[in-house]
């Protein structure tokens, strides 16, 4: 089970021990087998002095070989840990001359002065052997005698337990000391951090000043300067917003005030006639402002809009259903709508809900802006990879010097009493960006009028 580290010292601190405490305890396993061997090199030369010692008691009298076995030689193993002790004592033709006959042979022949260890078992335990083979002076034709001494493991495995022991309190306590050290030298290190977050903390709510990074170390000069392009960006985006709502506030505040008016001029008059034109300019009004709040709801989802779309639309099919939705105005005004659709491969990831604001917001332009009489043609169409939807009017269209501010939110351009607020090319810009699409206005290619072509990739 994972365990959530919030902090950032902590965290360098895990990182940094976590190897370290892995490679701690690979040495304390390895440290097990070492223990043993170098309690395994004790044993061996203590078993050794002690065949030693008893060889130094060899001697050949009456032409017999004599051993005797000095206290001092099997002193060497006392000791509170139980051991068994055997040794044998056999002449070069194998002939017992003292000691346990369970003690076995060592394996090979040995020169003289020459010494073999071995691990064997003596009545159903297991045993170190050291084997050491003592010239016999004074005796012609003799060979070495061989003398073996055998321990138990008590001792041994004591003493390597011990070793072992020794080594883990060592690597324990050096992982404490590092752990701590560490420690420090965190605290140091991260009190830059420390300091550009109390800089940020003492910041003022509303402060959108660049964040002054200060003697900040190398690593964290990127995150400053992230955090102020952010500010930057925001800084921006505030502004954007701020003339968005100070435009909308006036753009709605004038409606509201005829609205006023032309109540207040209704609840006046008696004429019944005079009142009914009164109600037909509020109604008008009303529908006016019910289309300047729709426009800016739109306006703020396409703004809103940046995930990954994963759905797939027809473009066709649904510039047909705007179409028929826009008939009755085109029909009120006598004009020729059409659908040109130049590709059967329409389909394109989006959402069908904005690209219809988008559509509905060029088609409505068209019609409005368009003498009546007049011929609007949108076109659906695939020349290459991407997706090329066009509106195109044979109206007054837009001077190329205007091209760029058209898209700005409340820009009109005619104030011949053509109703609108200047928000539909904002819309479809909006949407466009949000699809990933480009949007352009250009010249027809014949007579007057205006081209607005959205490319989608």
């Amino acid at each position: 089970m994972w365990i959530r580290i919030s902090s950032l010292r902590s965290r360098i601190l895990v990182w940094l021990l976590v190897p370290l405490a892995s490679t701690a305890a690979l040495g304390i396993l390895l440290s097990r087998r070492d223990a043993a061997a170098m309690a395994t090199v004790v044993q061996d030369r203590l078993l050794l002095g002690s065949a030693r010692t008893i060889a130094q008691q060899v001697s050949f009298e009456d032409g017999l070989i004599e051993v005797a076995i000095p206290p001092s030689a099997l002193e060497l193993f006392q000791g509170d840990t139980g051991d068994r002790v055997y040794y044998r004592i056999a002449s070069s033709r194998g002939v017992l001359l003292s000691g346990y006959a369970e003690v076995p042979a060592p394996p090979g022949d040995l020169r003289p002065e020459e010494s073999t260890r071995f691990t064997t078992r003596v009545r159903n335990e297991p045993v170190r052997v050291v084997a050491y083979a003592q010239p016999v002076f004074g005796a012609p034709g003799e060979g070495p005698v061989v003398i073996e001494v055998a321990q138990t493991f008590q001792a041994h495995d004591a003493l390597a337990q011990r070793i072992w022991l020794g080594n883990i309190r060592q690597d324990l306590l050096t992982l404490v000391l590092v752990a701590i050290l560490v420690w420090l030298a965190l605290r140091g290190a991260l009190k830059s951090i420390l300091l550009l977050r109390d800089r940020v903390q003492e910041r003022h709510a509303g402060s959108l000043e660049p964040l002054d990074a200060g003697p900040v170390p190398t690593e964290l000069q990127p995150l400053v300067g992230a955090i102020n392009g952010y500010v930057e960006r925001l800084d921006t985006q505030m502004a954007v917003r701020s003339r968005f709502i100070a435009n909308a506030a006036h753009q709605l505040r004038t409606p509201f005030t005829i609205l006023q008016t032309q109540v207040n001029f209704g609840l006046r008059e008696s004429d019944p006639a005079l009142k009914d034109q009164a109600l037909a300019a509020i109604l008008q009004g009303v529908r006016q402002g019910t289309r300047l709040v729709n426009q800016l709801l739109s306006l703020s989802r396409a703004e809103a809009s940046f995930l990954p779309f994963r759905n797939r639309v027809n473009v066709a099919e649904l510039a047909q259903r705007v179409l028929e939705e826009q008939g009755a105005l085109a029909q009120s005004r006598d004009m020729d709508l059409g659908l040109d659709v130049l590709t059967d491969q329409a389909e394109m990831p989006g959402s069908a809900s904005m690209l219809h604001e988008l559509l509905a917001n060029l088609v409505d332009n068209a019609l409005h802006y368009t003498q009546p009489g007049g011929v609007v043609t949108v076109t659906v169409d695939r020349p290459g990879q991407g997706l090329v939807l066009k509106v195109e009017d044979n109206g007054p269209g837009i001077p190329p010097a205007d091209r760029a501010r058209v898209f700005e939110r409340f820009c009109r351009l005619q104030v011949d009493g053509t109703q609108g607020c200047g928000l539909g090319l904002s819309i479809a810009q909006e949407v466009a960006h949000a699809l990933g699409g480009t949007i352009e206005l250009s010249d027809p290619d014949a007579g007057t009028g205006l081209v607005v072509t959205v490319t989608f990739p």
